[in-house]
């Protein structure tokens, strides 16, 4: 034992951790730079990139350039050594994605599957699952695991919906999946896995707020780089701030609230479209009616963002299946809408748009088993 009081195993793991670890941020590097950088030995680089790329982790791409010796072997991670499986459950559709090691998406796909709190339904859920992953030829033990993203509030053990109003499945359980997939599971609420996926692809943000346009409104806090899950695993539901207490009748049983407002949903039953079809006709700006739409659309959102930036002063991230939908014209309009009263001035580039649309809480699911993986190296 050396006088840290670390044993020799535990060292050789550290070592190829901080080596594996270096890799993996920098993408791609060399010997050389590896023992400059972590100011390790060269003979300790050599031996655990040898480990390294005997398990698979890591291989030789190409040189680079020469100066003046020879040329230097390219090093990189290998990303798709292993798969993460990333499942978005709807009322009557299941969105699909396989998430590699630096959280790309290499393959989404979606299933037509209604749901149903019945054996019938888990079966031919757990069945297109595994279609998924054999059409990309993954052998078993490439997948680290399946994460399931809901709409529901999720039990703080992880075991079951302990709300789900929307689609019906309170009481849906892990093992409804688990039972019937031969890899690890787990369920996630769907709004916090979208939040899970902006946080990634924006680490340096100690805060947000994030707005997930889907069919159904959802919403989730990041605080000190985590995502906030609450006293009972509510916080972050923004759906269900009352906007206008005379207004329509929410799935939740009161009149108002923000779900009614700007959800999906909401929209193409006030435009009498989908999405697909009402933005190409908006953009066109030919129909009155279909821009009046859109404002009153954004003005709802600039009011609950506005509210919201009052409890948290933070960037505000806009995710999900409208999300692709929205263009500069319309952040200006948002800006714009909030700043006419609020006492503290919004800045454009405190709004981010998500770039992964309607897969964003499948995609964020999955990251769940990529982080447990890149740190258990």
């Amino acid at each position: 034992m050396d006088k840290q009081g670390l044993t020799t195993i535990e060292l050789k793991k550290i070592n190829k951790g901080k080596v594996y670890h270096y890799i993996y941020k920098e993408r791609l590097t060399s010997k050389m730079r590896i023992v400059t950088d972590l100011q390790m030995g060269l003979s300790t680089v050599s031996h655990n990139l040898a480990i390294l790329e005997q398990e698979g982790l890591i291989e030789r791409n190409g040189f680079f350039d020469s100066t003046g010796g020879r040329k230097a072997h390219a090093i990189r991670i290998v990303p798709d050594v292993r798969i993460s499986i990333g499942i978005g459950i709807l009322k009557d559709r299941i969105h699909l994605a396989s998430v590699d090691l630096y959280g790309k998406a290499v393959c989404m796909d979606t299933v037509s599957l209604s749901y149903s709190n019945t054996e019938s339904y888990y079966r031919k859920a757990a069945e297109s699952i595994e279609r998924f992953i054999d059409g990309q030829h993954y052998k078993k033990e490439k997948i680290l695991g399946v994460s399931i993203a809901a709409q529901g509030i999720i039990s703080p053990d992880g075991s079951s919906v302990t709300y789900g109003a929307i689609m019906g499945n309170t009481d849906m359980k892990l093992t409804d999946f688990s039972a019937r997939l031969p890899y690890p599971c787990r369920l996630e609420h769907d709004s916090k896995a979208a939040a899970y996926l902006e946080h990634w692809n924006h680490e340096t943000l100690d805060s947000a707020i994030v707005l997930l346009l889907n069919q159904n409104l959802g919403g989730a806090i990041i605080t000190n780089h985590q995502v906030h899950q609450g006293l009972t695993m509510h916080s972050g539901t923004v759906e269900h701030i009352c906007v206008n207490p005379d207004g329509a009748l929410c799935y939740c049983g009161n009149h108002g609230c923000l779900e009614t407002c700007c959800s999906a949903n909401a929209l193409e039953a006030a435009a009498g479209m989908p999405a697909g079809e009402f933005f190409p006709l908006l953009r066109e700006g030919k129909n009155p009616e279909l821009s009046q739409i859109w404002d009153t659309y954004l003005k709802y959102l600039a009011f609950a963002m506005r509210n919201l930036n009052m409890v948290i002063d933070s960037p505000i991230i806009i995710s999900g299946y409208l999300a692709p939908y929205l263009i500069e014209k319309d952040i200006d309009f948002l800006i714009k809408e909030i700043n006419q009263s609020a006492p503290f001035a919004f800045k454009k580039e405190h709004i981010t748009v998500g770039t992964h649309g309607q897969y964003t809480p499948a995609v964020g699911a999955a990251l769940f088993y990529i982080d447990h993986f890149i740190q258990s190296v």
